[in-house]
């Protein structure tokens, strides 16, 4: 790959649009438009300008544009970056891109605006993952991590930590060299404080590997409970939609139901499952063991209990299923709008579950809010600014080996050389994360996941 030549890319997604945007960077980019950019000599404008007038080829004006130029090094790839904002017509954009390549620029790879940015120092490795996850970020939350990613908060942090390391280091580099003389240049007692530093940080964020995922990809909230208990029309209520169908003979959902609604600042992903109950029938049988796996994939459990059609002791014997033991479980009382025994409404208000009836909008309004808390409190650390990758948390578990090693090393008070060495270790694995030691193998899986105009 040429990375001194001028690249160019639509950055807007494909398809008929009101607007489209196609990016160039390289040396040459705000030459190639000045030739075809007949309102104004763009060489002689300042950075961070946007200019107005008509994109001509070959005596043919081929749109209407606002022109946007930022001048090297002040830009995203601290190369010179132009951007055409045209008419989203697919004919403008191939037009306008096809012209470009006429007079000498190439079509982007994969992130390789972002690459560029990565290898001309304005992002590092992490940041530039961050990119790519704030352009996927579909909650609140997903969406506040990316931005910290960007901004650096969690390399920033990495990158002091190996500063320090290296520090320390540079000072058992030194003892090597006057080993005959028995001196110690390394405070052993500074570089065990710095070493447990790394890896109170390091356990921190490897414990944020899991939430990052649930975060990301959504809290699984699986639905489960006898048949006719309401589960089918919580999950529409809470949708606000007829995603499934509802009927009052048992076993109607036989099969795996699931949509996304964002509660709270997160995705939340509810599947809505057949009913457990015993049954003769091949097809819900099929249903209800596709709904029990479920149960190891969920986040959270919302165990529906019919507070009409039921009796005291059926429900305390559904609480004690085996399945729902270990698990995160909101237990639901439904149909609360109907006459309910006395002892079930004294053991439910007693227990504080929550009674609801799925047709009443407060009570569904009501339910969001216990979820939300529930999520907040037990799922989702409301102040969680930095989470990890499996890239990030390949690297992370290779550091604490390798500092294991080095403090038991200290511990047994063993030559200076091998304690250098699995420093050396333990810096290397720190580097992979900010893209300071790194190989082609990752970057190309890394930035082979960004779209072409990023």
């Amino acid at each position: 790959m040429n990375l001194n030549d001028t690249i160019v890319a639509q950055s807007t997604p494909s398809g008929e649009g009101a607007i489209g945007i196609i990016r160039l960077s390289g040396k040459d980019s705000i030459t190639i438009i000045n030739s075809l950019f007949t309102s104004k000599d763009l060489n002689k404008v300042k950075t961070h300008t946007i200019h107005y007038g008509n994109i001509e080829f070959n005596n043919i004006i081929i749109d209407e544009v606002l022109v946007s130029v930022f001048k090297e090094p002040k830009s995203y790839t601290k190369e010179n970056i132009v951007e055409i904002s045209c008419h989203g017509s697919n004919y403008i954009i191939k037009k306008l891109i096809s012209a470009t390549v006429e007079l000498g620029a190439r079509v982007a790879n994969k992130g390789e605006f972002t690459f560029r940015s990565f290898l001309n120092g304005n992002i590092d490795l992490s940041q530039a993952e961050a990119v790519s996850d704030l352009i996927s970020s579909n909650s609140e939350n997903s969406h506040k991590i990316a931005i910290n990613h960007i901004k650096g908060v969690f390399s920033k942090k990495i990158k002091q930590l190996r500063k320090d390391l290296i520090n320390l280091s540079s000072l058992l580099e030194l003892e090597l060299d006057f080993s005959e003389e028995d001196v110690e240049f390394a405070n052993r007692d500074k570089l065990e404080k710095l070493l447990d530093e790394i890896v109170s940080f390091n356990n921190m964020l490897l414990d944020s590997y899991k939430l990052n995922n649930v975060i990301k990809d959504g809290i699984n909230v699986l639905i489960l409970g006898k048949p006719n208990v309401g589960k089918s029309t919580i999950l529409n209520s809470l949708l606000e939609d007829d995603k499934a169908i509802i009927s009052d003979i048992p076993g109607t959902t036989r099969d795996v139901l699931e949509d996304t609604i964002t509660i709270g600042g997160n995705l939340l992903r509810f599947i809505d499952t057949a009913g457990i109950r015993d049954t003769d029938d091949k097809i819900e049988k099929i249903g209800i063991k596709k709904a029990l796996n479920q149960v190891e994939k969920a986040a959270l459990i919302l165990y529906v209990i019919d507070l009409k059609n039921t009796d005291l002791k059926s429900i305390k014997s559904e609480l004690n299923y085996d399945f729902l033991k270990n698990k995160n479980v909101i237990v639901i009382g439904n149909k609360n709008d109907l006459k309910i025994e006395k002892e079930i409404n004294e053991y439910f208000i007693n227990n504080k579950i929550q009674q609801i009836s799925a047709q009443k909008n407060d009570d569904i309004i009501n339910l969001k809010n216990s979820l939300n808390s529930f999520i907040k409190e037990n799922l989702v650390s409301s102040d969680s600014s930095i989470m990890i990758n499996e890239r990030h948390f390949a690297a992370l578990n290779n550091v604490n080996k390798s500092i294991f090693n080095v403090k038991k090393n200290l511990k047994n008070k063993s030559n200076t050389d091998l304690l250098a060495l699995d420093i050396k270790y333990a810096l290397n694995h720190l580097g992979e994360i900010t893209g300071e030691i790194s190989n082609d193998e990752v970057l190309d899986n890394i930035f082979s996941k960004f779209c072409i105009g990023k």
